[in-house]
């Protein structure tokens, strides 16, 4: 499994039972698809960079999750169907970030020839 993190930028006139509807729906794609699902880091409304469907403000949450690609396109096509849903992107954390490479990029003695 890899380690994977979206941003979710949310409509800001949505409801908060929407938003919540969407989120569960996430999070039930990752388990639905054998992954495994982490934090759901809301940072709630913030100012956007540029104006996306004329709406200056965009409620944020970040969904960390581990899962195979599958899941993760099927939640890519999950979040571009929803409604609520202004932009979304969805990253693979670098195994350096999420504490799965080798400390200090050190071989093992078993693969050094």
């Amino acid at each position: 499994m890899r380690p994977y993190e979206s941003m979710i930028i949310f409509d800001p006139d949505a409801e908060e039972a929407a938003v919540t509807a969407v989120l569960d729906r996430a999070v039930e794609t990752v388990k639905t698809n054998g992954g495994v699902p982490g934090a759901v880091d809301r940072w709630g409304r913030r100012t956007l960079a540029y104006e996306i469907h004329k709406k200056r403000e965009g409620y944020y949450v970040v969904f960390e999750y581990a899962a195979e690609p599958k899941a993760s396109a099927e939640l890519d096509r999950l979040l571009t169907l929803a409604d609520e849903v202004l932009r979304h992107k969805i990253m693979r954390v670098p195994d350096k970030v999420a504490g799965r490479g080798r400390p200090g990029g050190a071989v093992p003695a078993t693969e050094a020839s």
